[in-house]
C-alpha cells in the first residue's frame, strides 16, 4: 500500500545500507498491523530473509530496531507530509488543506486498515517505555509546530483573526486528527474521517469571518 512504500523509500540509503534498509522496511509494515510487542524477531527475520547474524550487526536488539522504524516515520514526515506546509506557493491556510487532503487520501488508500503508524505505536508504548514515548511526543511536537507556524504566518498576513492561538489551533487539528484515525480503523468507514477532514477546514474558516 501506499503508506508502507513511502515509509519504506524515506530512509533508503545506499547498496551498503540494503540490508538494514530491508530489515527495517519490513519491521515497519509488520509493526504497522501487529504491534511493537506482537511483532518479534523471528517473525522480522522470517519475513525479511535476513538471518541473525545480520540483524545484530546492524542492530542491537529489538528496542534498537524500534528506534529505527521511529525514525524512518520521522523521515517519512519530512519528505512527504511537512513539504505540504512549507510550501511557499500558496497561503498556508491552504497549505494546511493540502495537508488534510493527503492524510485523507492516505487512509482511504489504507482502506480503513491500519490507521496511523505513530499513533499506534503512541497508543501500545507510551506507558511502558519511556524512551519511545519521549521520541513519538517529539513527532507529535513537531507535527504540531508545523501547523503552528502555518497558521501564524495566516495571522501575520491580517487573513486569520489575531485573538486566536495558533499552538492551540495546531494541537486541536492534530488531536481531531488522531482520534479520526483510530474510529476510521475501529468503524471501517472512511465516512469518518471525511466528515472530521470536512469539519476541521470548516472550523478554521472560525477564525477568518468566512464562512461557507
Amino acid at each position: 500500500m501506499r503508506l508502507e512504500r513511502d515509509l519504506a523509500v524515506a530512509t533508503k540509503g545506499s547498496r551498503g545500507t540494503a540490508t538494514r534498509d530491508q530489515i527495517v522496511d519490513v519491521a515497519t509494515r509488520l509493526m504497522h498491523r501487529q504491534g511493537y510487542h506482537c511483532t518479534s524477531l523471528d517473525d522480522v527475520l522470517r519475513e525479511s530473509g535476513v538471518g541473525k547474524g545480520n540483524f545484530y550487526y546492524y542492530f542491537r536488539s529489538k528496542e534498537d530496531l524500534g528506534y529505527a522504524i521511529i525514525g524512518r516515520m520521522e523521515a517519512f514526515l519530512e519528505s512527504t507530509l511537512y513539504p505540504l506546509l512549507d510550501q511557499t506557493s500558496a497561503e498556508p491556510i491552504h497549505r494546511i488543506h493540502r495537508f488534510l487532503d493527503r492524510i485523507l487520501e492516505t487512509q482511504r488508500e489504507l482502506n480503513c486498515i491500519g490507521g496511523c503508524p505513530i499513533g499506534n505505536l503512541a497508543s501500545e508504548l507510551s506507558d511502558v517505555h519511556e524512551g519511545f514515548r519521549r521520541r513519538l511526543a517529539e513527532i507529535f511536537s513537531e507535527w504540531r509546530r508545523r501547523i503552528a507556524d502555518a497558521l501564524a504566518l495566516e495571522q501575520a498576513a491580517g487573513r486569520f483573526s489575531p485573538g486566536c492561538e495558533p499552538g492551540v489551533i495546531a494541537q486541536f487539528l492534530v488531536a481531531s486528527l488522531e482520534g479520526a484515525i483510530l474510529l476510521t480503523k475501529v468503524t471501517k468507514d472512511i465516512g469518518v474521517m471525511e466528515r472530521c477532514v470536512a469539519e476541521l477546514k470548516r472550523h478554521l474558516t472560525l477564525y477568518t469571518g468566512n464562512q461557507p
